[in-house]
């Protein structure tokens, strides 16, 4: 849903090598970082997301990740602001695109104790709409991908 330029999506493509990665694709300077309108407080509540999981699950690779995406520039924001991230039940996730700046909140489902073991700590987080002027912006671009798939 989120148009990039060609140059952009030249640098973005670089960081859909296996294995795919939201918060490296979210918090990379050459992803969606700079398109993030509240890069800080986004940046925060992720960081404090995955720390929670690597204290959770003492996995390797999340605490490697954990300190890769740490390690990625970030703009300096108030300490206030990085608090309320980590401890917030909504943060709204800001982001400009070519149809303007959209706002989204998300909702994460951890399937944690599965019946089948491929589900197992699967996470799937959906972003709906957090405002009117997103929906209708959203609602559009599906009407336009509708309309050229049918074409």
């Amino acid at each position: 849903m989120v148009l990039l330029t060609t140059t952009r999506w030249y640098r973005f493509a670089s960081l859909m090598a296996r294995p795919i990665n939201a918060m490296r694709i979210s918090l990379h300077p050459q992803g969606l970082a700079p398109q993030i309108v509240n890069l800080g407080e986004w940046r925060a509540h992720l960081l404090a997301r995955l720390r929670q999981q690597v204290e959770a699950t003492g996995d390797a690779k999340l605490a490697e990740l954990l300190r890769e995406v740490s390690g990625y520039p970030a703009p300096e924001a108030a300490a206030a602001e990085h608090a309320a991230a980590e401890h917030a039940i909504v943060v709204p996730f800001r982001i400009r695109t070519a149809a303007g700046v959209l706002a989204f909140f998300s909702t994460t489902t951890v399937f944690g104790t599965p019946v089948d073991v491929t589900l197992s700590e699967l996470m799937v987080e959906l972003f709906f709409p957090m405002d009117r002027a997103t929906a209708d912006a959203v609602r559009r671009l599906a009407q336009r991908t509708e309309a050229r798939a049918a074409a």
